[in-house]
């Protein structure tokens, strides 16, 4: 689908932004669809965000994405901001409307769950007991997703019960005491590691998996390594895991849709085309 008219243009704004994976996705769907444009690294810091954002429509973007450390501060600057990415705290998505004005959105809480329901078949949100381990930006986005696909049973663990505590009253949800995580998974229906624990240098996270169940399935959000050392253990336990991969590929599809009017596929090739870059 061409339109000779129009340089269709995207990006994702961050600081420091060339470690995104997101241009190589983007732009892989572009040439997929015959679509005549380019998906671009904006290195952004964010006392530059209002501008840089506000400068979207004159520069014919379609929109961009927001990572770290831009994601909080957006929600201030943009005209609309949708219900759930106000109730995550955070936005990752920018989408320019035909009038000029920008649309905040949060897709980060679909991705998680459309991961889960690709990589885990017949997995459902309402399975029984869920243990998020952090309360962080990524596990409010897998709560709400979780929330929002039927989960009625979501725990939270993590090492500052303050933390905790609070997220567990915005969502309405149980929080539990560090201490308590080796024994708070032995009904799990799903485990979700949502802190930065078995990334690159970090340790892996502190966690005994003794009392897990073998149908209990582990996900966690870090898709570098492609196998943390708590997937890694749960694999050897027979537990079916999820990297964070899925809800890389998932959150951006949405985005995509709304910016260029189609909805992409997550195919063989993309994800070897992302695995490569790893």
């Amino acid at each position: 689908m061409q339109q000779p008219d129009r340089y269709l243009m995207a990006g994702v704004m961050g600081y420091p932004i060339m470690h995104s994976r997101s241009p190589v996705l983007h732009n892989y769907w572009l040439r997929e669809h015959g679509l005549n444009g380019v998906y671009v690294p904006l290195a952004v810091k964010p006392e530059g965000l209002a501008a840089a954002l506000r400068a979207l429509p004159a520069l014919g973007f379609s929109g961009c994405n927001l990572t770290m450390p831009l994601k909080e501060l957006a929600l201030s600057i943009v005209d609309r901001v949708s219900p759930i990415a106000r109730q995550i705290g955070a936005m990752n998505c920018v989408i320019v409307a035909p009038d000029g004005s920008l649309e905040g959105h949060n897709f980060e809480a679909f991705g998680y769950a459309e991961s889960l329901a690709q990589d885990v078949p017949g997995w459902t949100a309402d399975a029984g007991p869920v243990i998020v381990i952090g309360a962080g930006g990524g596990a409010r986005a897998v709560i709400a997703g979780l929330a929002d696909r039927g989960a009625t049973d979501i725990r939270i663990c993590n090492r500052s019960a303050a933390r905790a505590e609070q997220l567990a009253a915005e969502f309405s949800v149980k929080a539990l005491a560090w201490d308590q995580r080796h024994d708070a998974i032995g009904d799990a229906a799903l485990l979700v590691n949502t802190t930065n624990q078995g990334m690159g240098k970090e340790q892996a996270l502190d966690l005994d998996l003794a009392k897990l169940p073998s149908s209990t399935v582990v996900s966690d959000l870090i898709y570098v390594p492609r196998e943390t050392p708590l997937l890694a253990a749960a694999r050897a336990r027979g537990n079916r895991t999820v990297n964070g991969l899925g809800m890389l590929l998932n959150q951006a599809r949405p985005a995509f849709k709304n910016w260029f009017g189609v909805m992409p596929e997550i195919t063989p090739g993309l994800r070897a085309a992302i695995e490569a870059t790893l």
